[in-house]
């Protein structure tokens, strides 16, 4: 064995590992770098649920306009079609959707009215049949007939708007604005 090749194998050896714990280092670097862009990313769950039409977004704190689209629709049927047998179960359904700053306001006025529509014993039927959305506020109108029945009464029917802006918070919608009023939908400088 000659000395002078065991020395210049012994250096390349020595180079060759060098070499590769920088770049072990480096792949461990990069390696924690993505790991922390992944915990920081905001996650996005993408739907096609039956009723839409396509695929929707949910993150975190926001929605694609059509999950919100669909939230608002579902909140002016669920307040536009009550009963006396209905009326706590919407009550209780609607308490959870609502911003905590909306919440107390709101359920105050749909208690009343659970109470006004036992007592009566009246029935409400919403058919939406228009559908607005104003991109500058993020609110949706929608519009529709809705009849109101009383026992050995004559129905009563009328144009109803309900203006309803969805956000999202931890992937949950919360409604942060509800107005219910008769005719078709205001402009944003009125409402």
């Amino acid at each position: 064995m000659n000395l002078n090749t065991l020395t210049q194998t012994w250096r390349g050896i020595n180079r060759e590992n060098r070499f590769h714990r920088l770049a072990v280092a480096l792949l461990l670097l990069t390696n924690l770098l993505t790991l922390a862009a992944l915990l920081r990313a905001d996650r996005t769950v993408v739907l096609v649920p039956p009723i839409l039409e396509g695929e929707v977004n949910v993150a975190r704190d926001r929605a694609s306009r059509e999950v919100k689209e669909a939230w608002a629709i579902y909140v002016a049927e669920l307040l536009g079609n009550v009963g006396a047998r209905s009326a706590d179960f919407i009550q209780h359904a609607l308490e959870p959707l609502l911003a905590p700053p909306l919440r107390a306001a709101v359920m105050e006025v749909i208690g009343e009215q659970v109470d006004a529509i036992k007592r009566e014993r009246v029935s409400m039927h919403f058919s939406p049949s228009a559908l607005s959305y104003d991109p500058t506020i993020d609110t949706h109108y929608i519009t529709g007939h809705q009849v109101s029945v009383g026992p050995g009464a004559q129905p009563v029917r009328h144009q109803r708007t309900f203006e309803v802006r969805v956000s999202f918070r931890h992937y949950r919608p919360v409604i942060t604005h509800l107005d219910v009023y008769p005719g078709t939908p205001r402009q944003p400088e009125q409402s």
